[in-house]
């Protein structure tokens, strides 16, 4: 299992767009289980990522947790910004 937090100047709304496109469908394809406000799961290929959103005072905080998809959740993490 993996932990991963990371900070954006990203409003979460945006995060929560790039994680659909990386993670779900259109990018690597897994299945998004859970979404809410503030937390998202995508389940596939027998792990899983999860994301939960905190909006600080100037950024966005992302947790990100994983299990087997440990290189794409750093490489998201590396793009975010």
């Amino acid at each position: 299992m993996l932990k991963i937090e990371k900070t954006t100047k990203k409003r979460p709304h945006e995060v929560v767009q790039k994680l659909k496109d990386f993670f779900g469908k259109g990018g690597l394809g897994l299945d998004l289980k859970e979404e809410t406000s503030t937390c998202l799961t995508f389940e596939g290929g027998g792990g899983y990522v999860n994301a939960l959103l905190c909006k600080e005072e100037t950024v966005t905080r992302v947790d990100l947790t994983t299990q087997e998809w440990d290189y794409q959740v750093k490489e998201f993490a590396s793009r975010l910004g």
